[in-house]
């Protein structure tokens, strides 16, 4: 009777272990279980840096929405972004989306600041004021460049 008990309190372990891992893995790959429905923006970047699909949508520091997808706008020459946001949060017409990295090197994701139209965004409209990504290495380019340029020339 003993070796039973063990057996099972061993094949419980090992279920709440695989339980574990499932919902970890779930939460590393920005997975959500709950079925919230959501409705689609979009936004045109000149340049995206590494910003992924699933990425988070913030406003004020609250994820409000994922990225849906990305793709070249070969009309425009811009990336285009489709934003699914949680029907839960309504944003003005005048919203702005920028590009953002959480920390100095972190994830990139999706701010949106609203503005003070009374319209409110609805499914398939287009954000028209954004900002796009800041690349590190272009910025430390341009400060080398700015620093040899300016060198005193006698």
């Amino acid at each position: 009777m003993e070796r039973t008990t063990l057996d099972l309190w061993v094949g419980l372990f090992i279920a709440a272990g695989i339980g574990a891992m499932l919902v970890l893995a779930l939460k590393v790959g920005n997975f959500s279980l709950n079925g919230s429905s959501t409705y689609q923006v979009y936004a045109y970047f000149d340049n995206i840096g590494g910003l992924k699909t699933r990425a988070p949508i913030k406003s004020a520091g609250v994820v409000v929405g994922r990225v849906g997808s990305i793709a070249l706008d070969t009309n425009k020459y811009k990336a285009k972004v489709t934003l699914n946001i949680d029907k839960r949060y309504q944003f003005s017409k005048d919203t702005t989306a920028s590009i953002l990295t959480s920390g100095l090197l972190g994830e990139q994701y999706i701010g949106l600041d609203t503005g003070a139209d009374d319209e409110m965004l609805k499914a398939g409209d287009t954000i028209t004021i954004t900002q796009s990504a800041v690349v590190l290495e272009k910025l430390i380019g341009q400060f080398i460049f700015n620093k040899a340029g300016s060198g005193n020339h006698k």
